[in-house]
């Protein structure tokens, strides 16, 4: 029987995939980094490591990664909200267009995209 997985998150850091991975597996639930390797070869934009679970545990598997998001925060510790649709489901963004960018991604002024609508933008300017 062929077993299909789900794509919970993809992550430019391994640690960070591991630390899913591991409170995923502490509540029973089996779960696979696929790509970690790879990611130190290609230093690009689209190169992600994805935490993938059994499709049949995705509804449990979500719920749990939901309770350990650390989703994007201002500098008053607020979350920040998207315009678009109000969630409070935001994280950093990096477009890292350009090779200076590629090479100098901290010179890349902050965006955050939502996680629901997929809608990107810039901080408020306070």
């Amino acid at each position: 029987m062929k077993k299909e997985f789900y794509t919970i998150d993809s992550f430019f850091l391994e640690s960070d995939a591991q630390i899913a991975k591991a409170k995923l597996e502490s509540e029973g639930i089996p779960a696979f980094i696929w790509e970690e390797n790879l990611n130190y070869h290609t230093a690009t934009s689209y190169s992600r490591i994805r935490l993938q679970v059994y499709k049949s545990q995705k509804d449990e598997a979500l719920e749990i990664y939901e309770e350990i998001k650390n989703y994007a925060r201002d500098e008053n510790g607020n979350l920040i909200i998207c315009p678009n649709c109000k969630a409070a489901k935001s994280e950093k963004y990096y477009s890292r267009k350009g090779i200076f960018l590629k090479l100098f991604p901290f010179f890349e002024s902050a965006k955050y995209r939502c996680m629901q609508c997929n809608f990107i933008t810039r901080p408020q300017d306070s």
